[in-house]
């Protein structure tokens, strides 16, 4: 089976580097499947899961707070603002900045920070999300 390049890269780090046969994550109209061969793409990621069937066909999660994907010919790319391996996940952090988030909410006091605190309880509740699915396949 052929295979792509993959590379995801947070505003800190590379996270991800090397070959797929197959990378799924969460586009802004849906799930995204792309297998080598893809016609090339432009679009805005959510936040969630990147999956990511590496060429020896083990599986690396990575969660991300939305971003960029590019897929061309023979290299797809994930741009995230912040992008967390799977394995460093840590679920007692997010349910913090979940309450924090949810706290924030009911405080706003303006159109600015009620969509910041929607944000970014969005974000959390994606990052557990993605922990609870990364658990799931160990």
């Amino acid at each position: 089976m052929s295979t792509i390049q993959v590379e995801v890269v947070s505003a800190e780090e590379a996270i991800f580097s090397g070959r797929a046969k197959f990378v799924a994550l969460p586009g802004e109209a849906g799930e995204l499947g792309i297998l080598p061969g893809h016609i090339p793409l432009i679009t805005r990621i959510k936040p969630g899961a990147v999956r990511i069937e590496k060429e020896d066909g083990s599986e690396e999660f990575v969660f991300v707070a939305g971003g960029i994907l590019e897929v061309q010919p023979k290299c797809i790319t994930v741009l995230s603002d912040t992008a967390i391996r799977g394995h460093d996940l840590d679920e007692a952090k997010a349910n913090e900045a979940r309450k924090a988030a949810e706290e924030a909410l009911k405080n706003a006091k303006s159109d600015v920070d009620l969509a910041k605190a929607q944000s970014e309880l969005t974000v959390m509740a994606a990052q557990i999300a993605a922990l609870r699915r990364f658990r799931q396949k160990k």
